[in-house]
C-alpha cells in the first residue's frame, strides 16, 4: 500500500522544475501592482495654471447668448464688417464677422435644409445669432428692412397641383417647409409622378398625421404621370420603382423573354412573386404597347 502511495506523489526532477517557474510566475503577477505603484510618482495638478487657461478662454470665445443683458456682458465685437447678403455667404464669411465656428455652421446647416433669407428679420431668427450681434451686423446686411419672411400659403379651397409644382410652390402647402418639398420632389422625379395623394405617405417623414395636415391643399393630375412600357423597359428603367425589389425587376424582364410581350396587367400575375399589391402600385406607370 505504501509503495503505492508514493509511487502516486512521487515527483520528478522536471516536474519539480515546472512547479518552481510556475510558483515564480504568480509571484511575479501578484507584486507587479504594488511595485508599479512604488515606482510611478503623481502628477500635481497646477491649479493657477488650468484657471488662467479658463480665464483665457473666456476672453476669447464668445459663447451666444440667449438675451440682451447677458450678450452685452461679453463684449461682442465683430472682426471684420462688409455688406454680405446672408444667402450662401461661406462658412469663411461668417467667421470673418465675428462669429464661432459652431454659429456660423448652424446657419449653413439651416442653408442646406433648404432655408432661405429674405429679410433682414430672417438673420435675428437665427437662434445661434444673439440679439447683440445682431445687432452690430444689421446695418450691413444686404436685404430689405423687415421681419421675418413667411412663406405665402394657399387659402381655403385652394390646392397645388402637385405632380407640377416646384419646390417653392410646394411650401405654399400648409405643413410643407422647404425640406419636405425637396423630398417630395425627389421622389416625384424618382417614381414618375403622383397618380394619387395618398402616395405622399411614402415620402420620407410624411406619415398619417402629416398627410391630413396637407391633404386639404393638395391635387394630383394623373396625366402627368410618366409611365414606362413594360415591353421594351430594362431592368435598369424598371429600377426607379421603389416598389419592385432586384430579384422581382429580373423576372419581369426574364419572363417577358420567355413568353414574349405582355399584354395586360393581369399578364404579370403568372410571375409569383409579384403580388397584386405590387401590382395596383405598378399599375399606373406602365404601358403595353
Amino acid at each position: 500500500m505504501r509503495p503505492q502511495i508514493k509511487n502516486y506523489l512521487s515527483v520528478t526532477k522536471k516536474e519539480w522544475n515546472g512547479m518552481v517557474v510556475l510558483i515564480i510566475l504568480i509571484a511575479i503577477v501578484l507584486l507587479a501592482p504594488y511595485m508599479f505603484q512604488a515606482n510611478r510618482k503623481d502628477n500635481i495638478i497646477n491649479f493657477k495654471a488650468f484657471d488662467k487657461a479658463i480665464t483665457d478662454s473666456d476672453k476669447t470665445e464668445y459663447l451666444p447668448a440667449r438675451d440682451e443683458a447677458s450678450a452685452g456682458s461679453r463684449n461682442v465685437r465683430p472682426a471684420a464688417l462688409f455688406k454680405f447678403n446672408p444667402n450662401n455667404l461661406p462658412l469663411a464669411g461668417w467667421i470673418k464677422l465675428g462669429l464661432t465656428e459652431h454659429q456660423a455652421e448652424v446657419i449653413k446647416h439651416y442653408e442646406q435644409n433648404g432655408g432661405r433669407f429674405y429679410t433682414k428679420g430672417d438673420v435675428q431668427k437665427m437662434y445661434s445669432v444673439s440679439p447683440a450681434e445682431y445687432k452690430i451686423l444689421e446695418p450691413y446686411i444686404n436685404l430689405p428692412d423687415g421681419a421675418a419672411y413667411h412663406t405665402k400659403k394657399v387659402k381655403p379651397g385652394e390646392a397645388i397641383e402637385i405632380n407640377t409644382a416646384d419646390s417653392a410652390r410646394l411650401t405654399m402647402i400648409h405643413g410643407i417647409g422647404p425640406a419636405f418639398a425637396r423630398r417630395i420632389v425627389h421622389y416625384r422625379e424618382r417614381v414618375g409622378g403622383f397618380y394619387n395623394k395618398e402616395q405622399l405617405k411614402e415620402v420620407y417623414g410624411i406619415d398619417e398625421q402629416k398627410y391630413n395636415q396637407i391633404k386639404a391643399d393638395i391635387a394630383v393630375d394623373g396625366r402627368h404621370v410618366i409611365k414606362v412600357n413594360i415591353n421594351t423597359a430594362t431592368f435598369n428603367e424598371l429600377k426607379r420603382f421603389p416598389y419592385l425589389s432586384y430579384k422581382q425587376m429580373d423576372a419581369i424582364v426574364a419572363y417577358r423573354d420567355e413568353h414574349g410581350n405582355y399584354s395586360a396587367l393581369n399578364d404579370l400575375k403568372n410571375i409569383a412573386i409579384l403580388n397584386d399589391g405590387i401590382l395596383r402600385k405598378i399599375g399606373p406607370y406602365l404601358v403595353f404597347k
